[in-house]
């Protein structure tokens, strides 16, 4: 509940007349605003966890993404509806011809499938490989929304680009976590174990047969029998 409190402020301050004298320009700003701090929320949860080992940002991820396209398509139905009166010509130019507002539809249109593919069914459907791509896409629309924030604000851009700092701060431990998963791991045997040569071998092959030695999966007797022939007995 407490993440509709955002709206529930613009909504009275819009009923009591005190968004300034231009209305609509600053639910507008307000929304997309929101918008974009449950976008870094989201976007913060894996980082948290990785750092801190906390696992309770992680429960709160889908909503706060939820909540993120929520207010995202609230921005757009303010400009489309209050700001642009439905004018799809004049909306279609701006799209088009201003950066600024290309910029912020195609983050936008980037939030559709991430909010339509959060559903425990879909993600099942998707699989593994097709959902890391998707949280990796999950970076591009927040980054288009900090390009969109700065162009929009135009002079002092301290504001926009203490957003940008953070989400470089998330993306730089996301690309470090994997780099650090993809770096070979170094194996330290265990003591007393005649099978293992050195710290980056594996277990010796068999000097009689020249067959590897049998996979763990295979059970306790085909090592057994395997450490027989090795040892030639």
């Amino acid at each position: 509940m407490g993440s509709l409190t955002p709206i529930a402020a613009i909504v009275l301050r819009g009923l009591s007349g005190e968004l300034g004298a231009n209305p609509t320009e600053q639910a507008l700003n307000q929304l997309g605003l929101v918008a974009l701090i449950f976008l870094v929320a989201a976007l913060a949860c894996t980082p948290l966890k990785t750092l801190f080992g906390w696992t309770w940002p992680l429960r709160l991820r889908r909503m706060l993404g939820l909540f993120a396209f929520f207010y995202a398509a609230l921005h757009v139905s303010t400009y489309t509806g209050l700001d642009q009166t439905f004018d799809w010509p004049a909306i279609w130019a701006d799209v088009t011809k201003r950066k600024l507002i290309f910029v912020g539809f195609a983050a936008f249109v980037l939030l559709i499938p991430l909010a339509v593919t959060s559903t425990n069914g879909a993600v099942k459907r998707m699989g593994f490989a097709r959902c890391k791509l998707r949280h990796r896409l999950a970076y591009v629309a927040p980054t288009l929304g900090v390009l969109h924030f700065i162009w929009r604000v135009k002079k002092d851009i301290s504001e926009p680009a203490t957003y940008g700092a953070v989400l470089g701060a998330l993306l730089l431990v996301r690309v470090m976590t994997t780099l650090r998963a993809r770096a070979p791991q170094i194996r330290v045997p265990p003591r007393n174990n005649p099978g293992l040569t050195d710290y980056q071998t594996q277990p010796r092959e068999c000097p009689r047969t020249r067959q590897p030695p049998p996979s763990p999966m295979w059970g306790t007797r085909a090592l057994t029998n395997w450490k027989w022939s090795r040892d030639g007995t």
